[in-house]
């Protein structure tokens, strides 16, 4: 089928549908799946909607899912209905999913609908969750996995996780966009620190403050910022209040457009999640060229490569995070060797004209190539 240009036949657009949560749930996936929407509108190939899992009710009912419980019930049914109604109008459903109970509510519909109405299927699976979920659930989600004609995940590791299942799985990052974060190089490097996680256990907010209680035994005048919220935020403030640790701001829950200032005033970005895919707080922090410490959680060695574009440490190791960011404060040149090489990845790798192309070629049910997919660059290397 094709659409008659200027006196000759063009390809019909792929009309692709994004089904993944909307900013009203704050987090990464709504986060990547705006910037992806907000991208593919530009381009001539595609034609794309946002079909959000959590759809805002009218009118009355609106009021339902400000009750706990009753909120999944009828949020559920307006979703699924919103499928039965919209599905057909596309050729491609991108699905978003996280893992758990999250991937029957919202994923697992949609695949079911899509099978239904003869449309491709993705599964962009983003939870670095991934192989616990499985595990557990081996009955259940990887036949269910099975629906989608592709899976697609952000990092090699979750490539190899779904291999051990038996799952095909294609890689293709997250990307970040550089022109909304201030770049600066940080000299001198002080010790102010950033946290942006938010306050669940998989990413560890509490491991990141005691290491920075560590860091100023060692800089008494360090600060922290912590932005996010969750249901851990008054246990975070506890163990501010017993460790005795000064200087710490809790900036709570920050609008993806006003995160830019706080990396900006930032010198450092701390990370100590137990649980991870590919964190788009970190390739933010490359962007703004703050030096990374992070824990090795799933798939963040693909990401962080230890001592050449951040620091990389065993999660669950407060010592050993602590003791990284120690080490760039005390050599400041070497961590600004790293946020350069960082920042040079960046711009090779994860920017969307990289991986653009790579988006369409899904789309379209070919292949990209395997370098594109799992290798990393090597261009960055001539930064020193």
């Amino acid at each position: 089928m094709g659409e008659r240009g200027e006196g000759h036949v063009m390809e019909r657009r792929i009309r692709v549908c994004i089904v993944a949560p909307s900013l009203d749930i704050l987090g990464g996936q709504a986060v990547q799946a705006l910037r992806l929407l907000q991208h593919l509108e530009s381009l001539p190939e595609v034609e794309v909607a946002l079909l959000p899992v959590n759809p805002r009710l009218p009118g009355l009912l609106r009021r339902l899912q400000g009750i706990k419980y009753v909120r999944t019930i009828v949020t559920s049914i307006a979703y699924v209905g919103s499928l039965f109604r919209d599905v057909r109008r596309y050729d491609v459903l991108h699905v978003f999913s996280a893992s758990y109970f999250s991937f029957l509510l919202a994923p697992l519909p949609a695949m079911l609908v899509g099978r239904m109405f003869g449309r491709r299927v993705l599964l962009n699976y983003h939870s670095g969750a991934a192989e616990d979920h499985l595990t557990r659930w081996r009955r259940s989600a990887v036949p269910a996995m099975r629906l989608a004609d592709e899976i697609i995940v952000p990092t090699p590791h979750l490539v190899r996780v779904f291999a051990r299942f038996g799952l095909a799985a294609r890689a293709v990052p997250n990307f970040v966009e550089l022109e909304r974060l201030p770049h600066r190089i940080r000299r001198p490097l002080r010790p102010l620190f950033l946290v942006n996680r938010n306050f669940e256990a998989p990413y560890n907010v509490a491991g990141a403050i005691r290491a920075f209680h560590m860091v100023q035994g060692e800089f008494p005048d360090a600060r922290l910022t912590v932005a996010g919220f969750g249901p851990e935020r008054a246990n975070l403030e506890r163990l501010v209040r017993a460790l005795g640790v000064r200087n710490v701001t809790f900036a709570g829950r920050v609008e993806p457009g006003a995160m830019s200032a706080l990396y900006d005033a930032a010198d450092v970005y701390l990370n100590a999640s137990r649980v991870d895919a590919m964190p788009l707080s970190i390739l933010d922090a490359f962007a703004a060229g703050l030096p990374v410490v992070t824990s090795d959680a799933g798939g963040i060695p693909d990401l962080v490569r230890d001592g050449a574009t951040g620091i990389v440490v065993p999660r669950d190791d407060d010592t050993a995070l602590a003791g990284g960011a120690i080490a760039l404060l005390r050599d400041p040149e070497s961590a600004y060797r790293m946020a350069a090489r960082a920042r040079a990845e960046c711009e090779e790798r994860y920017v969307w004209s990289a991986v653009a192309r790579q988006w369409i070629e899904v789309y379209r049910g070919g292949r990209v190539e395997r370098g594109a997919e799992i290798q990393a660059p090597v261009a960055a290397e001539a930064v020193r």
